[in-house]
């Protein structure tokens, strides 16, 4: 397993960092304006149990104003929203279009996927929806019950608005998400052997479609592993994020692939974009 660099606000301070200093570890982030803006602050772990990224995930609630909003219409002086796709601890496999807006009116979150749309299920639903009786061991919940994934795709999109409809495009200063069972950790870039290095990662980009921030999700080795990666600016400048989960769309011929799939996500208040 790669070595990895990363601070908390806590930490940063501890280290008597400024919290303005790139939080830049070579071949896992790219942050383009590195020379000209400030850097977002990163916050990451990745290990064999949950509770291996429980006390990264609180603190990264925590910097967020440890308020969670939850279905409050917006606008909002601040706190967090979160998405853990559980439904009220509903067991229930539940495919979705895409666009996905089940979260859009009351969290404010838009899904979208090149591929045909989406599931939220508990490891055995997404054994059956992808056919590969493997995944029903090889996942876990973060927060039980169920995991979400995009299907014939392992790209997804999230697109920020003003929680309480009308479609208000809006921005956050920070998002972060659990992972399930991410393994390869192979940096970001251009491998001259193979081509295009694919890996769980998640880009963020701002309300004219310019690249922030890409960095590289922390796989642990083993099965049913936990990562977990977010980032916080100072400001809300973040309009939409991609996030890429493995180097395959999950299915019955994913072979020797690294499959992941996502839990709970977890963002500032989005606010308008003026």
């Amino acid at each position: 397993m790669k070595s990895w660099i990363a601070y908390s606000f806590a930490a940063a301070v501890a280290a008597g960092l400024a919290l303005w200093q790139p939080v830049i570890a070579e071949g896992h982030y790219y942050f383009p304006f590195a020379d000209h803006h400030e850097a977002p602050v990163v916050f990451q772990a990745a290990g064999p149990t949950a509770a291996a990224i429980q006390s990264t995930v609180d603190q990264f609630r925590a910097a967020l104003g440890g308020v969670n909003n939850g279905n409050q219409p917006g606008p909002l002086a601040d706190g967090r929203r979160e998405i853990n796709w559980d439904g009220g601890g509903s067991s229930a496999t539940s495919p979705g279009v895409t666009p996905f807006d089940v979260f859009l009116i009351t969290r404010g979150a838009r899904m979208t996927t090149p591929g045909t749309g989406f599931v939220q299920a508990p490891p055995s639903g997404l054994a059956t929806t992808f056919g590969q009786a493997a995944y029903a061991t090889g996942f876990v919940p973060f927060s039980p019950l169920r995991l979400f994934s995009p299907v014939d795709s392992n790209v997804t999109r999230v697109a920020f608005f003003l929680p309480g409809g009308g479609e208000l495009p809006a921005r956050t200063s920070a998002f972060g998400a659990v992972f399930s069972d991410v393994n390869q950790q192979n940096g970001l870039g251009f491998d001259h052997g193979h081509g295009v290095k694919n890996n769980s990662l998640v880009e963020y980009y701002d309300a004219h479609g310019e690249l922030l921030f890409r960095g590289e999700v922390p796989g642990s080795p083993g099965t049913a592993t936990f990562s977990f990666f977010g980032i916080v600016f100072s400001d809300p400048r973040i309009a939409r994020v991609k996030i890429v989960t493995g180097d395959v769309a999950p299915g019955s011929n994913d072979g020797f692939k690294d499959i992941a799939v996502m839990d709970d996500f977890i963002y500032a208040e989005p606010k308008l974009v003026q």
